[in-house]
């Protein structure tokens, strides 16, 4: 199936990635299903090969892919994620503002992905975090995307559930970036 939803709306386009994964349930028949859309991937499959340049980067269950990449272009190209780049010692990454946080990695230098679902705002201040400005939001309906600048620059995003989203920082605001535990993944590049 080479990109066979890519020209329907996204309520129908919904629609038919049920009914396709109705059909193949029904008929048992591998669908081979060649797509540019990324949720599509994740939603559609029980797995995904992710390519880059005619090789195979990444092949593995959509949750693995998404929650483990290999390395950056999987974990850029596979959802959406913030990149930092750290110093590891002791088997903790160093990141701005002084926070240390366990992540597995053998180098003394890494890149680090974080999904914006694992991150929180939180108070300015507030102990295990990292300090960051908000630049601003977007709202989705489902969610907000906080848009937000560290110290050194870095941009970072945080998703906020619709049901947060009313308490969400102004613009300019000073806050705390508090990192679920465990989300921090140390990339292979």
């Amino acid at each position: 199936l080479d990109e066979p939803l890519s020209a329907l709306d996204l309520k129908l386009r919904k629609e038919m990635q049920t009914e396709l994964k109705r059909l193949q349930r029904e008929t048992g028949i591998t669908f081979v299903f060649v797509t540019h859309d990324q949720e599509e991937a994740l939603t559609m499959s029980d797995r995904i090969g992710v390519m880059a340049g005619g090789h195979i980067q990444q092949i593995g269950a959509p949750k693995d892919i998404y929650t483990h990449p290999v390395n950056r272009f999987v974990a850029d190209f596979i959802g959406e994620t913030n990149f930092l780049e750290v110093t590891i010692r002791d088997g903790k990454a160093q990141l701005p503002g002084g926070l240390s946080v366990p992540v597995k990695c053998a180098s003394a230098k890494a890149t680090v992905t974080i999904r914006p679902e694992q991150l929180r705002i939180v108070a300015a201040g507030t102990p295990e975090t990292i300090p960051a400005t908000v630049d601003h939001s977007v709202y989705f309906g489902t969610d907000s995307h906080v848009h937000l600048t560290l110290a050194d620059g870095t941009a970072m995003t945080v998703r906020v559930p619709a049901s947060e989203s009313a308490n969400a920082p102004a613009s300019g605001a000073a806050v705390g970036l508090a990192i679920n535990p465990g989300a921090l993944q140390a990339l292979e590049d």
